[in-house]
């Protein structure tokens, strides 16, 4: 790894690491990037998931005060994260390098769509009682929805919060602030399951690995400032502009 690789992989993860603080979808920047300096398809992904879990603490620190009256939401969806991470890691660990790529730019869409339809969606869960009835409560459909999420989210990651964002603020009768600061919590959990396992089991590059976690906390911290400036429609329409550009670009390259 020379100077300018080190100084791109760093610039990478800074930038992914304050997208996944505003949205989610980070990894479609900091995953690209290890490609392009030269690592294997698998090795980049779990190389990645290792880089950028500091990111999730750097923006869940910030957001401590939007946290801390969700601390019963957060016990009770640990569960569910936590198993869901170990399954999509067992099957990450177990896959070919460049299966994943199939399918990721697919779930991105779903869930750019997710947020676009998020206030008719969010309707329909309250009309048929599948909305959270209020901030002590989490329904049934969100403990599903966060195990699926992170089998997902430990399989490759890129639009983990894209997707958790989508699911929170229809499920969730709360401001998109607090689903956001929800969302970086409950990825910091998935990740922290799929880095140990990664760390254990997975070809992590450590050498880059270490340099952009770096990168990813300070990104990860000064994101949250852009995701409260942006506001809640703001960042609605920047989740799912963003959302659509990332899936164009992964179908670009299949």
């Amino acid at each position: 790894m020379d100077a300018l690789e080190a100084v791109g992989l760093f610039a990478a993860a800074f930038a992914a690491g304050a997208i996944n603080a505003v949205a989610g979808g980070g990894s479609l920047i900091s995953f690209p990037a290890l490609v392009a300096a030269g690592y294997a398809a698998k090795t980049a992904n779990v190389t990645n998931t290792v880089a950028l879990w500091p990111g999730y603490l750097g923006g869940s620190l910030n957001y401590r005060s939007e946290l801390s009256r969700q601390r019963r939401r957060v016990l009770l969806l640990l569960l569910p994260a936590v198993l869901g991470a170990l399954a999509g890691s067992a099957v990450l660990l177990a896959t070919s390098e460049d299966a994943f790529e199939v399918v990721v730019p697919f779930l991105i869409l779903f869930a750019a769509g997710l947020m676009l339809f998020q206030e008719r969606l969010a309707a329909f869960a309250a009309t048929h009682h599948l909305r959270s009835r209020g901030e002590g409560h989490v329904p049934v459909l969100l403990l599903a929805v966060t195990f699926l999420g992170a089998i997902y989210g430990a399989y490759f990651g890129a639009g983990l919060g894209i997707i958790l964002l989508a699911f929170l603020s229809i499920l969730l009768p709360d401001d998109v602030q607090h689903s956001n600061a929800l969302k970086g919590m409950l990825s910091l959990m998935i990740n922290a399951v799929a880095v140990a396992s990664f760390a254990a089991f997975g070809p992590v590059e450590w050498r880059p690995a270490l340099l952009m976690a770096v990168g990813a906390l300070a990104g990860g911290y000064l994101g949250v400032y852009a995701a409260r400036a942006l506001g809640a429609a703001w960042l609605r329409r920047a989740v799912v502009v963003y959302g659509v550009v990332v899936a164009a670009v992964l179908f670009a390259r299949l």
